[in-house]
């Protein structure tokens, strides 16, 4: 089980920072999904989920605040199968402009670029959004505030 921190990124309009992959060898194949990935080393969640949102999009001037939610998930990728225990921090930032600093020849061929979501926005959209019920989730957030506790999602399995 891959460890894998996210970040529930928003700018001072309470927007949410997606990227937009898609499957390597078919670009139609596409998909929305926040900031983030896999711990290297003895890297801690928090910094892996830092040094992540630097390197996909060049933003460093961050406060990152508790875990909202995790996850364990499962995702055919790239011709093989990701199994994935994921955490997702609250962060916020002033920074609005990214651009991607440090990507792997994996990201590279995969990523598609980054947008600035209101939750107007996601709630609308018939575009493929990981995860899944992040819309509802960040309605929620933005109504109530972070949870006590983290909140344990559904598993999901693609």
């Amino acid at each position: 089980m891959r460890k894998v921190s996210r970040l529930i990124l928003l700018d001072p309009g309470e927007r949410i920072l997606l990227l937009h992959g898609h499957e390597v060898d078919d670009p139609s194949h596409d998909w929305w999904f926040t900031p983030g990935g896999g711990l290297e080393g003895t890297e801690t969640r928090e910094q892996a989920a830092l040094r992540e949102l630097a390197e996909e999009t060049g933003i460093t001037d961050v406060q990152l605040g508790p875990v909202l939610w995790r996850r364990q998930c499962s995702f055919p990728f790239a011709g093989q199968r990701w199994d994935q225990d994921e955490w997702y921090f609250l962060a916020r930032t002033t920074e609005t402009e990214v651009t991607a600093r440090a990507l792997t020849d994996l990201e590279r061929r995969s990523m598609a670029g980054a947008r600035w979501w209101s939750c107007e926005e996601l709630s609308g959209t018939h575009e493929t959004v990981y995860p899944t019920r992040l819309a509802g989730l960040l309605r929620r957030l933005l109504d109530e505030g972070p949870p006590a506790e983290p909140e344990d999602l559904d598993t999901e399995i693609v």
